[in-house]
Order: C-alpha cells, then sequence, then structure tokens
C-alpha cells in the first residue's frame, strides 16, 4: 500500500501527510480546526442571514 502524501503550499513538494511541518522548507501546516471554531462560525453566519431572510420575507 502507498504512504499518503500531500503537496506542501510553499515549496510544492510532496511530503508524508501526516507531518506537521514540511520536511524540506520547514512551513508548519495547519491543524484541525477545534469544535468550537467550527460552530461559532456557523452561529455568526446564521444570526448575519436571518436579518435578510426576514427581510425579503417582509420585502415579498
Amino acid at each position: 500500500m502507498a504512504e499518503k502524501t500531500r503537496e506542501c503550499p510553499s515549496c510544492a513538494l510532496e511530503g508524508p501527510s501526516d507531518a506537521s511541518e514540511c520536511p524540506y522548507c520547514g512551513y508548519e501546516f495547519p491543524g484541525p480546526h477545534p469544535r468550537w471554531q467550527v460552530w461559532t462560525a456557523f452561529a455568526v453566519a446564521a444570526l448575519l442571514v436571518w436579518p435578510l431572510l426576514r427581510l425579503i420575507d417582509h420585502l415579498f
């Protein structure tokens, strides 16, 4: 089975997918987003869209 790799966005060379930084240029890959950030982004998006939906409903 082939080892999984990913391309470094900095130097465009292939490296191991489980590395936290590129072995060639030292670029630090971002980690996964914590769950609270994802839920916070969803809540903010919903709060921004809700007034738009109410305005559209009011106009039509």
